[in-house]
């Protein structure tokens, strides 16, 4: 799993539809997920702090674990099917713990809002992460490349050990 955050909303050029874009700690990779409207608010609302005069249903599930003393562990957003992503929210209560199915949207917007860590897991970030810093990645790529030109046989050779036990 990849500790990622949220690096804001976006709306798809074509659709005009929400996205929330999610980064990696090395901002190298982002993972866009299109979500509601509703949801978008919900997060907007969450980054920039907003409080609404009366609780909205992610400030409501909030407060809820608060009362009863729960804590939102994490967020792990843990598959994709068919163009849908899936995420579970991490639940304790106690030495109780609960995995709790849930949109990615209403997930991160809860987590957003209790100060929860969002997960990734690989590959949910391999099938549908962009990169974000082809530069980068580029110079990783040519560092690899470089590194196993120059690789020799004799580098292969286990070094130290016990060389007798070989001859036995």
């Amino acid at each position: 799993m990849i500790e990622m955050k949220v690096a804001g909303i976006a709306l798809d050029a074509a659709t005009r539809s929400p996205i929330v874009l999610l980064k990696d700690n090395s901002e190298r990779r982002a993972l866009p997920i299109y979500i509601g409207q509703d949801q978008a608010r919900a997060i907007i609302g969450a980054i920039e702090n907003q409080k609404p005069p009366r609780p909205l249903t992610h400030d409501l599930m909030a407060n809820f674990l608060d009362e009863w003393d729960m804590v939102l562990e994490k967020v792990v957003v843990h598959a994709l099917q068919d163009n849908t992503f899936y995420a579970l929210l991490m639940i304790r209560q106690g030495d109780t713990k609960k995995e709790i199915d849930a949109r990615p949207s209403d997930a991160i917007a809860l987590a957003l809002r209790t100060d929860s860590p969002i997960w990734v897991m690989e590959e949910v970030i391999a099938d549908a992460s962009i990169p974000v810093d082809r530069d980068a990645d580029e110079a990783e790529r040519q560092a690899f490349h470089d590194f196993v030109s120059n690789l020799r046989p004799e580098d292969f050779i286990q070094r130290g050990g016990s060389a007798g036990a070989e001859s036995q």
